[in-house]
């Protein structure tokens, strides 16, 4: 019997919950560990993690932060972030991205973290204040419906998140709604060559990997059609595994109000908050 919707949600949920604690936890130097230097990195192959961004990128944040990365790409370094623009992260663990964009977008724009779990979002509370970021704000939250106002934010990043997701066209209408009207989004994540069936990606990864939920090329174009998105680009970037690729994926809201009509018909209506933290180090 497959795993219902609501299994799959606790699975990942518990994924990257223990994720984060591992970040957290000292090593225990009687079960062989150091205990000494630092936050432990979660375990990832060289297709995912924080060996995606550059250098000069990891080398200005927490090691927490840089440690927490499970990502497939760098979608601050597609998203053509600008000065006084506001940015949301979906799925944002330990607020990698979050902090990057923050530096992106300058003290006169915002960025935005929205993640599930309650202990990735303790991590990135820390490394914001760690990395002494005021411009950020962390929202508890499901991506399938995301907790803040429509036409809020000009910019949608996710790294590797909305694969994971099991109503994928709930994250497209959620992600289209909060976009303001010349919104765009440009997010990291595995997609799957139109000749694998889903039980085909199935036993090229599990679900909590990234891989079994994935969508195909032509499905992720469609999904994001439906929910009114325009000038949609899907790009791999790498393989990470037979037939399934690291993408990058670029779309618009139109900013016209004739371009807006079916993309409205298709969105759901705001919802509250459950919990917000902002970040302020001053």
């Amino acid at each position: 019997m497959s795993e219902q919707p609501t299994d799959l949600r606790e699975i990942v949920r518990q994924r990257y919950a223990a994720a984060a604690l591992k970040v957290t936890t000292p090593l225990d130097v009687t079960d062989g560990g150091t205990g000494c230097c630092g936050p432990q990195p979660v375990e990832a192959d060289d297709n995912f993690g924080s060996a995606l961004y550059g250098a000069d990128e990891r080398d200005t944040l927490p090691a927490e932060a840089v440690a927490a990365s499970l990502g497939c790409g760098n979608p601050t370094a597609v998203a053509e972030l600008r000065e006084g623009e506001r940015v949301l992260d979906l799925g944002s663990g330990g607020g990698i991205d979050v902090l990057l964009s923050a530096r992106r977008v300058g003290p006169t724009g915002k960025a935005y973290g929205l993640d599930m779990t309650e202990e990735m979002l303790a991590l990135a509370l820390a490394n914001a204040e760690n990395a002494g970021a005021t411009n950020v704000e962390f929202l508890k939250g499901a991506i399938e419906a995301i907790p803040l106002p429509a036409d809020t934010v000009d910019v949608v990043i996710s790294n590797c998140v909305i694969n994971l997701s099991t109503d994928k066209s709930a994250v497209f209408a959620e992600t289209f709604r909060v976009l303001r009207p010349g919104g765009r989004m440009g997010v990291s994540d595995v997609v799957a060559d139109d000749t694998l069936t889903p039980g085909q990606r199935a036993e090229r990864g599990d679900y909590v990997g990234c891989i079994a939920g994935a969508l195909s090329f032509a499905e992720y174009r469609q999904g994001l059609e439906a929910a009114g998105f325009t000038d949609i680009e899907i790009t791999p970037t790498h393989s990470v595994a037979d037939g399934m690729h690291s993408a990058i994926v670029r779309a618009g809201k139109p900013a016209t109000a004739a371009g807006l009509v079916r993309g409205r018909r298709q969105g759901r209506p705001g919802v509250s908050p459950t919990r917000s933290a902002t970040c302020d180090a001053s």
